[in-house]
């Protein structure tokens, strides 16, 4: 085991250590295909709580309409300089 990337020890058997970035067009594509290929399986774990990749897929789309509708950035407004 890489002792250098020790979070490689808790994945389930079958999980690649390495993808190919070049089959993803962006982290985009690669995160919408997870959330639906993915949907009921656990995403994260911490604490002894779980989220599933639905989960994660619509608390990050809350997150987003928030900060689109509740916090007046729009696109392309540097915020954390």
């Amino acid at each position: 085991m890489d002792e250098a990337r020790p979070w490689l020890r808790s994945y389930p058997e079958g999980v690649p250590a390495e993808i190919d970035p070049a089959q993803y067009a962006s982290l985009k594509e690669l995160l919408e295909r997870s959330f639906r290929e993915h949907a009921a399986l656990t995403a994260f774990s911490n604490f002894g709580a779980e989220l599933t990749y639905a989960e994660v897929d619509r608390l990050s789309r809350q997150f987003a309409a928030y900060l689109q509708s509740g916090t007046g950035l729009k696109p392309g407004i540097e915020w954390l300089s």
